[in-house]
């Protein structure tokens, strides 16, 4: 049964590295297209811009936390972040490396033990997934030049 299990493991992480290869070239092809990059950089900028995040924020916010311990939003600094290094020359091992680094300063180093590590990353993934979710209906909705 333990054999089961760890094929059952493997496969979910071979998925995974499949679906990230799948997802590296989509996302290759695009930022070597110089109009679609600036699109998109002019739509989440319009979007940081009006405000439109705004009810994401409001959802991102922890109203029954302890207001010295609220993390501010990272996940929005992280998406700026991403956005700011995003440009027409960039390469896809920048982009990451960008996102890395704000994982590493925002929620790996903070973390005191194994414990606090496992729920601040899973509070990151799940309110990043939240406002990447919201970014992708406001641009679907009102900017869908974005897209390409």
């Amino acid at each position: 049964s333990s054999s089961i299990t760890e094929a059952k493991e493997f496969v979910k992480r071979l998925r995974r590295q499949t679906d990230l290869c799948n997802m590296v070239k989509t996302v290759r092809a695009l930022l070597n297209n110089n109009s679609t990059v600036t699109v998109l950089r002019s739509g989440l900028h319009a979007i940081f811009n009006k405000k439109s995040l705004d009810v994401a924020k409001d959802l991102l916010q922890e109203k029954f936390r302890n207001p010295k311990k609220r993390q501010k939003n990272i996940q929005l600094k992280c998406l700026k972040n991403f956005v700011s290094s995003l440009a027409s020359s960039t390469d896809i091992r920048d982009l990451l490396s960008c996102l890395s680094s704000d994982l590493q300063t925002f929620v790996i180093k903070p973390s005191k033990s194994k414990e606090a590590f496992k729920e601040q990353a899973s509070d990151f993934m799940l309110k990043w997934n939240l406002l990447l979710s919201n970014v992708g209906k406001i641009l679907t909705i009102n900017r869908t030049d974005s897209f390409g």
